[in-house]
């Protein structure tokens, strides 16, 4: 055998084998490998999109959490101030209703002591009957004396 005729067959092969790939095999490689370099980009795209997706996520959750905050601080201060109200309302009808309570109070005290006074009035104005009876020891008409006891209430 000869080396050289080896080493041409050898080589006529390699070049057609090689021609064979580029012209039929060649194009489904690239072909795939270019779809899946595609695939890849779409992919790393989505990627940045859904990164990007998500942070305007998370500041819009920010936005609403402050609102929720805002708004919960401005329940809770409608909540103080209406609170703050009913204690006032309650303090004020108290003061009105201890207004109305001391007055009755000052009225039937009024009343107990007139009622009282003219209690006594009485009590003197019989005391004073017996003591003049006592005294005089006689007998004066009654119509004198009454007028002699409403002089002497009067002058009580």
């Amino acid at each position: 055998m000869n080396f050289n005729l080896t080493l041409l067959g050898e080589s006529i092969a390699m070049i057609f084998f090689v021609w064979f790939c580029m012209k039929y095999i060649w194009p489904f490689i690239t072909g795939a490998i270019e779809a899946r370099q595609i695939e890849i980009a779409d992919g790393l795209a989505a990627a940045e999109k859904g990164q990007s997706s998500l942070a305007e996520a998370e500041t819009e959750v920010a936005k609403i959490i402050a609102q929720a905050r805002d708004q919960a601080r401005s329940i809770i201060d409608q909540a103080n101030a209406r609170a703050n109200e009913m204690v006032d309302s309650a303090r004020a009808e108290g003061e009105v209703e201890k207004r109305r309570q001391l007055e009755g109070a000052q009225a039937e005290i009024e009343v107990e002591v007139n009622r009282a006074r003219e209690e006594l009035k009485g009590q003197v104005a019989a005391i004073a009957m017996a003591g003049a009876e006592r005294i005089l020891a006689r007998e004066i008409s009654p119509d004198m004396h009454r007028d002699l006891l409403d002089q002497l209430a009067g002058e009580l």
